[in-house]
């Protein structure tokens, strides 16, 4: 009989065979044969670098290209980072354009000439595809005044690698570098108007794309907040270039923008803060607030409730909350195991802060923040509502949890927002149920956690955590009974009567791939009955 370890096996030697071929086939000459077969067609359609301000961090200081060192620019030794730099020539885009564009063309030439076949670490699938975009994007410095023989060149190249693009757009398996690989194969369709191959091929790619991970009310099937501010950007950079270009806008385009939209209006625009669920930290959305305002796109929501979140508020509080299920396998790479938790925000400052999230994978912190400790709800004897495993070098569910009995009433005064999760129910035969009620005359919150078990046959241990801000003062009064809250000289009062609760040290992972030493106040206690409930309130003092 065959186990599923020899089936394990099997499958990573048919993988490791499978990938050897492909290895040999694109080092082969039928592969160079095939990519090479391009057309002689000019470069018309010359995009505006500003188009692309959204995504490009542009340096206050502008360098020319002299300063670099242009002999032994690729010949150094450089970090896996700095290579990744170097090649997807994003650096263009901080050149003054008083650079020499003799000296720019020299640099493309170089390039070329080291790497005119494919090589796999120059050649890697989102490289290409943000060298396509840059060098297009350039072409006052990478093409303008230059000769036949180098604009030939030039033109072959970049024909060239996009129909690797396009030989090799159904592998990555995240969707944000099929994104960038789809926008350059348009963005060449668009810049050599009549080699229809791209233009045709980019745009079906790009329906698939948003069939494959977007949701009918146009958020990202991953529930990530900042996938969705990726898809928007992207696809208003697209629709710019067909507007820049005079052709046709095709109408998905901008039916897919208004969803995409409508989305970033509710997450963010409307209340102006980053929530910090499955992926999210601070951002620079602000930015990119003023992006759209110069491209004159106005997005609008009246909702509470969208991909799995919901966001109450008024004038002077915010009270958001993850009440969405898990998201398939697929589209796991950044999900945090959260669900049911909840953030607070009073006068513009976060006085309930979920962690954050620390994106760089390779990292043991990574890890850790998408624990369910991590955030504003029940644990179970440390365990997280999600089981997670490893993918190549991600961690992706292995087993997800599905939210229920889902119910959300906004009236002026009170909010309540209610849910259940079955993460605890296999290994722990336990479902867990939240109910969050605010009254904003009284500036007082009420929490029901509780636990339900069929047949509770042993005790499990139970923690439920309310992380805080890294500027929060906090103080545990002399009863025991309550701990005062400081942020930004105003004062709260957490307060729980029938369990234990203290204070903890914690990490704040709110700055992209960096921590902060914050504080956590928590509840803990032991259960061994059929149904408990655990009650907290948070007061305005």
């Amino acid at each position: 009989m065959i186990n599923k370890n020899s089936l394990g096996i099997l499958g990573q030697v048919y993988s490791s065979i499978k990938k050897s071929f492909k290895s040999i086939y694109k080092n082969s000459n039928f592969y160079e044969k095939k990519i090479s077969k391009t057309l002689s067609n000019g470069f018309e359609y010359k995009p505006s670098p500003h188009l692309l301000s959204s995504i490009i961090k542009y340096q206050k200081k502008k360098y020319k290209i002299e300063d670099f060192a242009i002999d032994s620019i690729w010949k150094n030794n450089l970090s896996p980072k700095d290579y990744e730099k170097l090649n997807n020539f994003f650096w263009f885009f901080s050149l003054d354009l008083k650079s020499s564009k003799k000296t720019t063309q020299t640099i493309i030439k170089n390039w070329i000439s080291n790497n005119t076949k494919y090589q796999k670490k120059s050649w890697e699938f989102d490289l290409t595809a943000k060298r396509i975009i840059s060098w297009l994007s350039n072409h006052k410095l990478t093409y303008e005044d230059s000769d036949q023989k180098y604009r030939s060149t030039f033109d072959h190249i970049i024909q060239k690698q996009a129909n690797h693009l396009l030989n090799e757009i159904k592998n990555p398996k995240e969707v944000e570098n099929k994104m960038i690989g789809c926008a350059a194969i348009i963005l060449t369709g668009l810049a050599y108007k009549n080699e229809k191959q791209y233009l045709d091929n980019g745009l079906n790619l790009l329906k698939n794309i948003i069939k494959f991970s977007i949701d009918n009310q146009g958020f990202p099937k991953s529930r990530n907040i900042r996938q969705l501010i990726f898809y928007l950007k992207y696809f208003i950079i697209i629709r710019e270039w067909f507007k820049e270009s005079q052709s046709l806008i095709p109408e998905y385009i901008d039916e897919t923008i208004y969803y995409l939209g409508s989305s970033y209006a509710f997450i963010w625009q409307n209340i102006q803060q980053d929530i910090f669920f499955n992926g999210n930290f601070l951002s620079e959305n602000k930015d990119f607030d003023l992006y759209l305002k110069r491209f004159g796109y106005n997005f609008k929501s009246q909702i509470n409730e969208l991909g799995g979140y919901t966001i109450l508020k008024n004038k002077k509080i915010i009270l958001a909350a993850d009440i969405g299920s898990s998201p398939s396998k697929i589209f796991s790479y950044d999900y945090q195991a959260g669900a049911l938790s909840f953030e607070i925000f009073s006068n513009d400052k976060k006085l309930i802060s979920n962690a954050g999230y620390y994106s760089d994978r390779n990292n043991k912190f990574n890890k850790l923040s998408r624990s369910t400790a991590l955030h504003n709800t029940l644990t179970i004897e440390n365990c997280s509502s999600c089981n997670f495993i490893k993918n190549q070098s991600n961690l992706i569910i292995n087993k997800g949890l599905k939210v229920t009995k889902k119910n959300i009433i906004f009236e002026k005064n009170y909010w309540k927002i209610s849910g259940a999760h079955d993460g605890y129910s296999i290994e722990f035969e336990t479902n867990y149920e939240r109910e969050i009620e605010f009254y904003p005359e009284q500036m007082k919150f009420i929490g029901y956690e509780k636990l339900y078990r069929k047949t509770p046959n042993k005790e499990i241990k139970f923690d439920i955590r309310f992380h805080l801000d890294p500027n929060s003062k906090v103080m545990k009064t002399q009863d025991n009974k309550s701990i005062l809250i400081e942020i930004d000289e105003e004062g709260w009062k957490f307060s729980c009567d029938n369990f234990d609760i203290n204070i903890d040290n914690g990490l704040y992972f709110g700055n992209k791939n960096s921590y902060k030493d914050n504080q956590n106040i928590f509840i803990s206690g032991m259960n061994n009955e059929k149904e408990q409930i655990i009650k907290w309130e948070i007061s305005k003092l």
